[in-house]
């Protein structure tokens, strides 16, 4: 059986800046806490959690005093630092930059004069921790679009500015920009609506990446987080591709999936997927017992 893993896949910028801050705040035997999950993979998660990072809830983050906390790639809203400040506590800020663009764009949307009376929208997966720090910039004012569905809450008489979670399906976003111009385009206000391109390139390239990988073996392995948005837009794309594909989170899963001595097996991942785990998965396949 031959095994090969997708180059291209692995953390990706952000994930990495975050993770090596927390690595060297932990070689200095300090206690260190994370806002929410550093990555959307529990298996780093767990990683990281054996060199001593704890990772906690806002509501654990709001009784902390005089400590250090990091921000993870996802970002936090205004709030975060406001209660950081009140609690003397240290913050390792390790926004992705990327998102941290995004945010300051919908700040200044939100509060420039011209546009009081403006809706700011964003589309993304609503709780998610990246569209809860970019609702945050407009004091949660925002409307957060999930889907097609979700277009009815616009009022087409108002001006409105979309933006999207920066993780997102470039084809759905795609489709959302669409409807919404032609809502406004109905009743004449198309003027009333703009968008920005606010999709992290690493993840539109990942798609097309992820296409060609796919293609070319009998079965993809896909390795990701199970609340990683990227993880389930890019498997997605994966079995679009190739029915043969298979969406795991850990190492014991690989029992249940056929293989077959003849296989040509592919392995690849999300941007939050550690390339530790891919390898250690394609070892596991190797000496797996098969027919």
């Amino acid at each position: 059986m031959q095994v090969e893993i997708d180059k291209n896949s692995g953390f990706c910028f952000g994930v990495v800046r975050a993770i090596k801050a927390a690595e060297k705040q932990l070689q200095q035997h300090k206690p260190l806490y994370c806002l929410g999950d550093i990555v959307h993979n529990n298996e780093e998660v767990n990683r990281l959690a054996t060199l001593g990072l704890k990772i906690i809830s806002h509501d654990d983050f709001q009784r902390l005093t005089n400590t250090e906390v990091m921000i993870r790639a996802h970002g936090e809203p205004p709030q975060s630092y406001q209660t950081a400040q009140k609690n003397n506590i240290s913050l390792i800020d390790a926004t992705c930059p990327v998102v941290l663009k995004l945010q300051k764009d919908i700040k200044n949307s939100f509060e420039a004069e011209e546009f009081q009376d403006g809706q700011i929208l964003i589309f993304g997966k609503a709780g998610h921790a990246e569209v809860i720090g970019l609702l945050g910039q407009t004091q949660n004012k925002g409307l957060v679009i999930s889907s097609l569905s979700d277009i009815d809450k616009i009022d087409y008489h108002r001006p409105a500015k979309l933006y999207s979670q920066t993780t997102q399906s470039v084809e759905e976003y795609q489709a959302i920009v669409q409807t919404i111009q032609e809502k406004y385009a109905q009743i004449g206000n198309q003027a009333l609506f703009h968008y920005y391109d606010t999709i992290c390139y690493r993840v539109a390239n990942r798609a097309k990446e992820i296409r060609d990988f796919a293609s070319k073996y009998d079965k993809v392995i896909f390795v990701s987080g199970e609340k990683s948005s990227n993880g389930l837009y890019l498997f997605d794309i994966c079995k679009e591709i190739n029915p043969h594909s298979y969406f795991i989170y850990r190492q014991e899963q690989l029992n249940n999936i056929p293989f077959n001595i003849k296989d040509k097996v592919g392995i690849c991942g999300a941007t939050s997927t550690p390339m530790w785990l891919m390898q250690a998965i394609a070892e596991k396949i190797k000496h797996l017992p098969l027919p």
